[in-house]
């Protein structure tokens, strides 16, 4: 009886899945900052682009709905959006070859990114889970 009580426990332990890792990902809108963090340990800070004038950025709490390596935008005329990782409605953090304007207002809402840390980040994203990604905009 022992014996069998004990290799339910084994093989309980062994089916369950480790725990995954969480990444909080907040874009500071004012700062055109983004900073990322690995169970709560900070990893990476990245100069983004967010919503010009007419194009706002959303606030809030979001989670990840969607992401595809190689996107163009069905609203603004097959725009790239490489590494794309879609968190409210259309919105979505992504690549762009407008690299001069990273760190200021310049996009039509979107939170762009140098494509090698859109890259970057569409990785830690898919290895460790979309599921426990959480996307925080702030003002």
């Amino acid at each position: 009886m022992l014996r069998r009580v004990l290799f339910g426990l084994v093989f309980g332990l062994l089916a369950t899945p480790a725990l995954a890792a969480n990444i909080f990902i907040v874009v500071d809108i004012s700062e055109q900052k983004m900073w990322v963090a690995v169970d709560g340990a900070p990893t990476h800070t990245f100069d983004v682009s967010t919503g010009r004038k007419g194009y706002t950025t959303p606030t809030g709490r979001y989670e990840v709905t969607r992401m595809y390596r190689k996107y163009h935008s069905k609203k603004y005329d097959g725009a790239p959006m490489p590494y794309a990782i879609f968190f409210h409605e259309g919105f979505a953090i992504h690549g762009t070859t407008d690299l001069k304007h990273l760190g200021s207002i310049a996009s039509h809402g979107c939170v762009r990114l140098h494509p090698d840390n859109a890259r970057m980040l569409f990785d830690l994203v898919k290895d460790l889970g979309a599921a426990n990604t959480t996307i925080r905009g702030m003002g």
